[in-house]
């Protein structure tokens, strides 16, 4: 088997060849057939997130050890189970659900192991999809792709889900009668775009500092776009909104574009970050009752959230966004390219 991981943080993958695992139990051996990259891994192959203020958390005190396999977006094939698992399980294709609890807590229990506090999720605290296999703890989390291509449904897994879970916590009234704001128009602010259309939402209007993911963005079908390095951007926002602004989701996650986001809020309105960029701010805490904002992290998404997702995407024949597929030994070449801010939509690895 052969993998790239990391051995030391902020330093380039290396290069790893070892047995497969033999699965025991319920676990599943799945032979990977695409692995997306993504933000979080460039975030993760450094070391730390910026808390602002000199303050850094490191990843070692989240618990992520070391060598570490990345890849969170993982489609493949099953080929071998443990005793536990169904031999009708094993050679078809599928999306694998990353986002992995403990399995025993009451979060986890409650459907939303996304947001156990002793999280197991591949790619980030257990080898992930930079790799030509993965173990999967249990067939639960294989979600079958028969008619969706590798390539396209491995994003669902993070970049999808995560801009569904965010729609899904608008409310559906809002989202069909007011424009979506979308800050970034990245990998995960492109799907947010497809998203909106295919949920019944009124549309986006996405920002960005990017000329070519700007056309993208427009491409993809945004309503409107807007470079945020011009000068007036606020205003001519608020007039291509035509009305009031009430669902803002941040994909950057930086100061300034929270700040951005925030004042561009009617009141009522509620303001999603979902990027890292990192960085720490400062509010005028009476606004916040005031003008009744609501600010809301968002952390990918449920099980259950990605199996809708994956109806979704094959009822409405949900087309991806522009994807670049590489070798597999290719990783670090593509982290590289993804935080120089080199990439336009999603890079897909393949052994």
């Amino acid at each position: 088997m052969i993998s790239y991981e990391i051995t030391a943080f902020n330093e380039p993958l290396v290069r790893a060849e070892r047995l497969a695992p033999t699965p025991t139990g319920t676990e599943v051996l799945v032979r990977v057939l695409a692995a997306g990259v993504c933000h979080t891994d460039v975030h993760t192959r450094s070391g730390s997130y910026d808390l602002g203020g000199g303050n850094a958390l490191r990843m070692n005190e989240r618990g992520i050890a070391l060598p570490l396999t990345l890849g969170h977006e993982i489609a493949g094939e099953a080929v071998q189970g443990g005793e536990q698992v169904a031999a009708s399980v094993l050679g078809k294709r599928y999306l694998v659900y990353p986002w992995i609890g403990c399995g025993g807590c009451e979060v986890c229990l409650a459907g939303q192991e996304n947001m156990c506090a002793q999280p197991r999720s591949l790619g980030i605290f257990r080898a992930g999809g930079y790799s030509d296999h993965v173990l999967v703890p249990d067939s639960r989390y294989l979600i079958p792709i028969p008619d969706l291509a590798p390539e396209a449904a491995a994003p669902l897994a993070c970049s999808g889900l995560t801009t569904y879970s965010a729609l899904k916590k608008i409310n559906p009234q809002t989202l069909a009668r007011t424009p979506v704001v979308l800050i970034g128009a990245g990998g995960l602010g492109l799907m947010c775009i497809k998203l909106v259309k295919a949920l019944g939402g009124r549309g986006a209007l996405v920002l960005d500092i990017n000329q070519d993911r700007l056309s993208a963005a427009a491409e993809a079908g945004a309503l409107a776009v807007f470079d945020t390095s011009q000068p007036g951007v606020a205003d001519a926002i608020r007039t291509a909104a035509g009305g009031a602004i009430l669902s803002v989701i941040d994909f950057v996650g930086s100061v300034q574009t929270v700040e951005l986001g925030m004042s561009l809020l009617s009141k009522g309105g509620k303001i999603q970050i979902v990027g890292l960029a990192g960085g720490e701010m400062r509010l005028p805490l009476p606004m916040l009752p005031l003008r009744a904002l609501s600010i809301e992290g968002c952390y990918v998404g449920s099980l259950q959230e990605l199996r809708e997702l994956v109806e979704l995407a094959r009822a409405v024949r949900l087309t991806p966004v522009p994807t670049i597929c590489r070798h597999l030994h290719e990783a670090e070449a593509s982290l590289n390219d993804l935080e120089a801010g080199k990439i336009t939509g999603r890079i897909v690895l393949k052994p």
